[in-house]
């Protein structure tokens, strides 16, 4: 089962170096918060990974209140995105 555990870490690594890539190289501001929004649910999936590993389920309130944050703080980002895209 470590094995497991191992290769989804590196899988979660991995897509979090990719968009942290996104996150640099990003041409647009839309680009840069979907980018941030796929890095907060890396955050989650790497937090749920120690969970399960070490069967410890203090931390699913932790996952639950930054999933909520990262979903009101993306659609919050779009929302002024949006508007000032307006306004050009």
């Amino acid at each position: 089962m470590i094995v497991v555990y191992a290769l989804v870490l590196a899988m979660l690594t991995t897509a979090g170096l990719l968009a942290l890539w996104r996150l640099l190289q990003g041409p647009t501001t839309l680009d840069r918060i979907a980018a941030l929004d796929v890095f907060m649910v890396l955050i989650v999936a790497a937090a749920a990974v120690y969970a399960a590993y070490y069967v410890d389920g203090s931390n699913v309130p932790l996952l639950a209140a930054v999933a909520l944050i990262a979903l009101v703080g993306t659609a919050t980002a779009a929302r002024l995105v949006e508007r000032g895209e307006r306004h050009r």
